[in-house]
């Protein structure tokens, strides 16, 4: 029996030789936003480990977007040359390289995960001011953004533009832009974050206004042969906030669009939202999407198996899935799950020694002094 997993997926004129994707996963070791020799490991071992598609931690399109002061960025045309050498080698290993476009909004200017201190940056101390679409903060420890006026929504709309052109000079195959986990494209979404009165706020066709326009603006200024993604938040989990039936209309809009496929991963917008982690728990909303909003779907949310995964593609529930930390305990799962699945899947020819289905593994049992390993 053939393996979905391991099937190509073709979107516009970019084939993806398997379903697995590089989920974005924040590493807050860049300076200036500028991809270093981490991100080049991080990003191309993935590659080498067999996923169809790696792509980004968030690349924040201006400075005051990022997360922490150690995001990676790509506001500017210097950081365009690093990015390069990345996209090069994930190409040579037979992946598509992404990037995951992103603003933080009321987010921003956060300490990294692993510092002693929790909240924002201080300015004083290598912060800035967060925006968001009303001045609302995230919790207690978080700085009170400003509600972002008319001229700063358009101009990130022209920053979402611009590092979109970047990404195509950098060399990658898909760009994804980041409307989930509570990030400023998010934080319009969701009434809870979102209380503004002109003509982006209120109405569910007032807070989808700034992510149609973007992804208008972002679809038009990529080329037509290169998928462009959405991530979203299914839903907040919270009474009063951005819905699971909300994200199935706005998915359908963007199809119109000529968005060619949703990440559907789900919370962010509230500290407070209680979330039943578990295995699997966000597929049902990758399978509404596709299903209900006739658009191809990534399913993402604690997939840790092989089995498991093919089973979400199998049945109909997504076309994609995305893995965050089962690849950051294992960069080449991809390459057990092809043993497991028995999909013919080759090991990098360095590394075909260690392959239980290969046969130079057999061969190399005894080494070259005739001793057992």
């Amino acid at each position: 029996m053939s393996s979905t997993l391991f099937s190509p997926l073709r979107l516009r004129g970019v084939t993806l030789p398997n379903r697995i994707a590089v989920s974005p996963m924040c590493q807050y070791s860049a300076e200036d936003g500028f991809a270093n020799d981490w991100h080049m490991v991080h990003l191309s071992s993935r590659a080498v480990g067999g996923a169809g598609l790696v792509i980004t931690e968030a690349a924040a399109v201006q400075a005051e977007g990022r997360i922490t002061p150690q995001d990676l960025g790509i506001w500017k045309d210097e950081h365009i040359a690093p990015l390069q050498r990345i996209t090069r080698f994930i190409e040579q290993q037979g992946s598509v390289p992404g990037i995951q476009l992103a603003h933080a909004g009321r987010k921003a200017s956060s300490h990294i995960p692993w510092a002693s201190q929790s909240g924002s940056v201080e300015i004083g101390q290598g912060g800035w001011q967060p925006v968001g679409p009303s001045a609302i903060a995230f919790d207690s420890h978080s700085t009170t953004p400003s509600a972002m006026s008319l001229a700063e929504i358009a101009a990130l709309t022209q920053a979402l533009v611009d590092a979109t052109e970047r990404s195509l000079r950098a060399g990658f195959k898909v760009v994804e832009v980041h409307a989930a986990h509570g990030y400023l494209l998010h934080a319009f979404l969701s009434p809870l974050s979102n209380q503004r009165t002109d003509e982006y706020g209120g109405s569910f066709e007032n807070r989808i206004r700034l992510l149609l326009e973007v992804s208008t603006a972002v679809r038009q200024a990529w080329p037509a042969e290169l998928p462009v993604f959405v991530r979203l938040s299914a839903t907040d989990w919270m009474d009063g906030g951005w819905t699971a039936d909300e994200t199935v209309a706005v998915s359908a809009l963007l199809r119109e669009l000529g968005i060619d496929l949703i990440d559907v991963s789900s919370g962010g917008t509230d500290a407070a939202a209680v979330i039943p982690v578990g295995p699997g728990y966000q597929t049902a909303f990758a399978a509404r999407v596709r299903q209900e909003a006739r658009i191809a779907s990534g399913a993402v949310g604690m997939i840790t198996n092989a089995v498991q995964a093919e089973h979400i593609l199998r049945t109909g529930q997504a076309d994609l899935v995305l893995l965050a930390r089962e690849l950051l305990r294992d960069p080449y799962w991809p390459l057990h799950a092809a043993e497991e699945l028995r999909a013919a899947t080759p090991w990098p020819p360095q590394y075909l020694r260690a392959s239980s289905s290969s046969k130079t593994l057999r061969r190399a049992e005894v080494d070259y002094s005739g001793k057992k390993e």
